[in-house]
């Protein structure tokens, strides 16, 4: 992509009334677009982004055996009363339309009840089990507060995933390997050494959930962490009971701020049956399936990257889920023979597969040193002064600012 095609323009500041570091640096560096409180439109450069996380998702939900599909997200009234959760004052974030026959519907703030409404008709034998479905879909909530840019929406994206069982076992075993493999999307996606499996309240369903929390001095939520035993507690469960029951002393907690990216937990039988999702059993008899359920909010992880690894000069994205690995600078724009140089290695990075976001754009150096440093690609290539005659180019890296001179066919060999 050439910069001069890009619509997107930089800007030196953001909206007034937008008080969230990930939204401000977003914003100002062209990835979103800011429609109202807790409602972004995601634009090329962080539609890429998007992209690239959904793709590590999706990855790692593949490999433990779940299956894609996508529901609707118009939402029917009678299958949430089964369960008593189409009631607002049970509920506080529906959003709710009518059909021009004044049929009442909902807008998807989950997909539990309907997932389960769907399997009843698919589900009837031991042999049908177990299953295991995600989708990765816009989700709607209407928020009371979206003060915290892209990790608070009001209309956000989200993987759901769910798993049905036969035994408890079976779910406890699945269950740990979801864990496991949440923690490789956070380790992919830069945050690993920040975040952390926290003991969370099971509501109705066990006695803990459990989420992920990433430490970071503008997240919503506060918890306890045992840095000695890699045990993290969330303030909402925080008692000596618990404490007890997890073998942790009080003396040893460390109080921080966090950002859930993530969430897993038990569900038993609360929602299925209600439905009469059951299966029968090798001896032909009605038995009972357990549910989980494992969420990762899409966009909120998105921002809390940006929350967590941008510093004062704009966004510094990993590698995995930039938008281009590399940024080329052509640094001369009234210098024919390095612009010569800058659109002929441009092309032959093109070719060879190379992940390039090329700023041939008529404007200053320091102009565009600011701007690539706000944008955040990984690293910066320059096509300065010496380059036509030397054939080396400035390979600066964004994370630590350690330059290599490198010649072009070594930049190519990368």
């Amino acid at each position: 992509m050439r910069q001069s095609e890009l619509f997107t323009k930089t800007r030196r500041e953001a909206p007034k009334d937008e008080v969230a570091k990930n939204a401000q640096l977003l914003i100002r560096a062209g990835y979103v677009h800011k429609e109202m409180a807790g409602v972004y439109s995601y634009l090329p450069l962080g539609l890429r982004v998007l992209n690239n996380i959904i793709d590590i998702i999706r990855q790692e939900m593949n490999a433990i055996g779940g299956k894609e599909l996508i529901l609707t997200t118009l939402q029917k009234k009678e299958v949430w009363e089964k369960v008593n959760r189409w009631d607002d004052e049970v509920v506080d974030v529906w959003f709710k339309t009518r059909l021009k026959d004044s049929t009442e519907l909902g807008l998807g703030f989950t997909h539990d009840e309907q997932l389960v409404n769907v399997l009843t008709e698919h589900i009837q034998s031991y042999k049908d089990l177990p299953v295991y479905v995600y989708q990765i879909q816009t989700k709607f909530r209407n928020e009371l507060r979206s003060k915290s840019g892209i990790m608070r929406g009001r209309e956000f994206l989200m993987k759901d995933l769910y798993s049905f069982n036969r035994t408890e076992e079976e779910q406890d075993a699945f269950y740990s390997k979801v864990m496991e493999a949440y923690m490789n999307v956070f380790k992919r996606c830069g945050i690993e050494d920040k975040t952390y499996v926290t003991f969370a309240t099971g509501g109705t369903f066990s006695q803990f959930s459990h989420e992920f929390q990433t430490l970071s001095e503008e997240g919503e939520d506060t918890v306890y962490l045992d840095q000695k035993n890699n045990i993290a507690i969330n303030e909402e469960v925080m008692s000596d009971e618990v404490l007890a029951e997890l073998g942790v002393h009080k003396k040893d907690l460390v109080q921080k701020k966090s950002i859930e990216v993530g969430n897993i937990f038990k569900q038993g039988t609360k929602f299925t049956d209600p439905f009469g999702l059951y299966y029968q059993d090798e001896r032909g008899e009605s038995k009972s399936i357990y549910m989980g359920g494992y969420g990762i909010g899409v966009t909120r992880l998105m921002g809390t990257i940006v929350e967590v690894l941008s510093d004062e000069k704009g966004i510094v994205w990993p590698e995995c889920v930039a938008p281009y690995t590399y940024h080329l600078l052509s640094l001369l724009p009234d210098d024919a023979e390095s612009i010569a140089f800058a659109n002929t290695l441009y092309a032959d990075m093109e070719k060879r597969g190379m992940s390039v976001l090329y700023d041939d754009r008529a404007v200053r150096a320091g102009e565009k040193f600011a701007d690539s440093d706000l944008i955040g690609i990984p690293w910066r290539v320059n096509v300065g002064k010496e380059t036509a005659s030397s054939g080396m180019v400035e390979l600066v890296s964004r994370a630590t600012g350690e330059v290599k001179k490198l010649s072009r066919d070594e930049l190519l060999a990368r």
